[in-house]
């Protein structure tokens, strides 16, 4: 009996110290007594956390004369927050805590939502804060609330932050201030140099060379299912390529898919592990792993691990935080995104850590001290220009963001790449890595003509027809997307998404069928 409770004791520890990591953080090197409370949701990972909360506290003391601590909820994804957002609204909705006045204005009781801000993630998400959920009240009415709040700045505090409202082809804050941007994300590849020398494939510096057929089974990728921030690089892929090519690349980068993973994550540890030899990666995942594993003396080109921004094609996205609607704490969420703005926070994103020799040297900020994270060097991009144009000689990575940035602007066929990513690739994946190598195997043959590869290529990169719920069917094109994308939001056939789905997934796997019997047909030898 004893060594039972010993190990249920043991499993326990196991399971429960992750949780807790997981859940909450505070800086416990100091005690902050009665701190005030700030309650943030965030994908990000714990070392920015334990640094924001560090240095929020500090600066919180200096200008409003109260110690603050950072209590954080980490569920998962950006997905996965939305999800919790949404249900924490709707109960809010049935309990009675979301009300509509005389002047029809709607009210959320403070305190209805558990979070106080939402702290990263991309644009698009936090714009789906803004855009609300549809929600029932106790009486029946049916609405939709947005589930963030505006700052309220002032416009001309907004203009000394940030300038001009823009990066690349997207914003850097909301014009109605539902998002603020606090750092930079971009979106590019993580690669494994010893591998790809294995393999006798050069360092790739476009999305096009992920799709080389010597990669097959070397490529990491994400589930955009499960994954926003991998949606939105594949999203930044289709648009700078245009629909037919992008499509092909998108393809031709499944196609040569090890694994899909659920986690955005992953592939930098894969390619880091030797597991990958490239990947898709948000820009500090592949920088922090070409970071854990470089030994001493070597250099950014020189690690084992690099990571390149595409010239010209790399999506470059604002990281923003949103105040939460019904929050415990407004104020103190406003507050948050002030501090967020100043120097002292922007050069968390990319100076030294003050505990190395480098960071010792750091610019000094308002309390005289030097400028940046004290233990984790988090390898972000700041928002703000003015960080570039003073500090720029004290980052660890030579970024220059908005000279970089994609100016290609999204064509709105985002909600296709879900879909259609899972219907010829993750979803058929077996039949898809087949006929990929069927037909580069005789796309090498000396027998091959060039009539039959072309033909294997058309067949293999082919889009689906689309049938629409009165019978009539569309194929599946740019100029017929609008109309394809209403269909599978039809109120009157709400399980055409799904049929839709089903139908794309067998006519991608009867394709890759008839490639593999072309492919067959190609003779070993060239005919005298």
């Amino acid at each position: 009996m004893l060594a039972r409770i010993l190990v249920i004791i043991a499993f326990l520890g196991i399971v429960g110290t992750p949780l807790a990591i997981r859940f909450t953080s505070t800086d416990g090197s100091v005690d902050r007594g009665d701190a005030a409370r700030l309650i943030v949701v965030t994908p990000h990972v714990q070392q920015i956390m334990t640094e924001f909360d560090r240095a929020f506290d500090a600066w919180h003391l200096e200008h409003y004369g109260q110690r603050v601590r950072l209590e954080v909820r980490r569920p998962g994804g950006t997905t996965e927050i939305l999800k919790i957002l949404e249900a924490q609204f709707a109960a809010a909705a049935r309990s009675g805590r979301i009300t509509v006045g005389e002047n029809g204005s709607v009210e959320v009781e403070r305190g209805a939502i558990d979070f106080d801000v939402m702290f990263g993630g991309g644009s698009f998400d936090h714009g789906r804060l803004k855009s609300g959920v549809a929600i029932r009240l106790p009486d029946g009415r049916e609405l939709t609330v947005p589930m963030s709040e505006p700052a309220g700045f002032d416009q001309s505090r907004l203009n000394a932050w940030f300038g001009d409202n823009a990066i690349g082809a997207g914003y850097l804050y909301d014009p109605d201030q539902y998002w603020i941007g606090t750092a930079l994300s971009s979106f590019g590849i993580v690669f494994n140099r010893d591998i790809l020398s294995r393999l006798g494939v050069p360092e790739p510096d476009s999305f096009e060379d992920l799709c080389d057929p010597r990669l097959a089974g070397w490529i990491a990728l994400s589930d955009p299912r499960q994954s926003g921030s991998i949606t939105t690089s594949l999203d930044a892929i289709l648009n700078y390529y245009g629909w037919e090519k992008g499509w092909r690349v998108l393809m031709a980068m499944s196609a040569n898919a090890r694994s899909f993973t659920n986690m955005s994550t992953k592939p930098p540890i894969d390619v880091a592990q030797g597991e990958a030899a490239a990947g898709l990666a948000i820009d500090f995942y592949g920088r922090s792993q070409a970071q854990a594993v470089m030994r001493p003396g070597e250099t950014a080109a020189t690690s084992r691990v690099g990571f390149s921004d595409p010239a010209g094609a790399v999506y470059i996205d604002a990281d923003p935080a949103s105040p939460l609607r019904g929050s415990p704490e407004p104020e103190l969420a406003r507050r948050f995104i002030e501090f967020c703005m100043t120097e002292e926070a922007q050069s968390l994103w990319q100076f030294y850590a003050t505990s190395t020799e480098r960071g010792r040297d750091n610019p000094v900020g308002w309390d005289g001290e030097p400028m940046g994270p004290r233990e984790y060097e988090l390898r972000r991009m700041p928002v703000r220009r003015v960080m570039y144009e003073k500090y720029a000689g004290s980052f660890v990575d030579a970024v220059t963001p908005f000279e970089s940035a994609s100016t290609v602007k999204s064509q709105g066929w985002r909600t296709a790449i879900p879909i259609m990513m899972g219907a010829f690739g993750i979803d058929s994946s077996t039949e898809q890595r087949a006929a990929w190598r069927a037909m580069n195997d005789a796309r090498s043959r000396p027998g091959a003509a060039p009539e039959s590869i072309a033909e294997m290529e058309r067949v293999f990169f082919a889009l689906p027809m689309h049938t629409m719920p009165d019978g009539s069917v569309l194929p599946f094109t740019a100029e017929n997307y609008k109309a394809i994308r209403e269909s599978w939001r039809d109120p009157d056939h709400p399980d055409w998404l799904q049929r839709s789905e089903l139908s794309y997934r067998s006519q991608f796997v009867a394709n890759y069928r008839r490639v593999i019997e072309l492919a067959a047909a190609v003779p070993a030898h060239s005919t005298p």
